[in-house]
């Protein structure tokens, strides 16, 4: 069962966390590095409801997405964290898709997206144990129930 949960978050809470987890030093200007508080508010999206800033400085426009996989994409804040929340959940493509009413190739590229930053992101360095324990996961991928009977 598919819920429509995107038309219950709150996008300004949205906003908050992604912008938080998105720049941790905080939203700054891609060309000169100055700060949002240096920037004026430009105009507001239609489709995504995020604010365009525009720098004093350099008058280079950006959002919330700028440099991020989500860049000159027109999702809401709310519908990136459940996408974000879905992913790190290892929900399947095609469900994300119907509970965020987006199109497949768009999920589908953005995990990619996701999953070959974080595997950029993992460090390259060995553990400091000899010997490391691991969990087992055991799926039936592909694996037929009973065997057929031959006469």
């Amino acid at each position: 069962m598919d819920l429509p949960i995107v038309d219950l978050l709150d996008d300004e809470i949205a906003v908050g966390w992604l912008t938080k987890h998105l720049h941790p030093n905080g939203l700054q200007c891609p060309r000169c590095g100055r700060g949002v508080q240096h920037a004026r508010e430009f105009r507001h999206t239609k489709r995504s409801k995020v604010t365009v800033y525009r720098c004093q400085r350099c008058q280079q426009v950006y959002s919330l997405y700028s440099g991020t996989v989500f860049e000159k994409r027109w999702l809401r804040p709310a519908k990136v964290v459940l996408l974000l929340r879905g992913i790190s959940k290892g929900e399947t493509t095609a469900s994300l898709a119907r509970e965020l009413k987006l199109s497949y190739p768009t999920v589908l590229n953005l995990r990619h997206a996701l999953q070959s930053n974080t595997q950029q992101a993992q460090p390259r360095t060995r553990l400091n144990d000899e010997q490391t324990e691991t969990d087992e996961m055991f799926q039936n991928a592909g694996e037929k129930r009973n065997q057929t009977r031959r006469p």
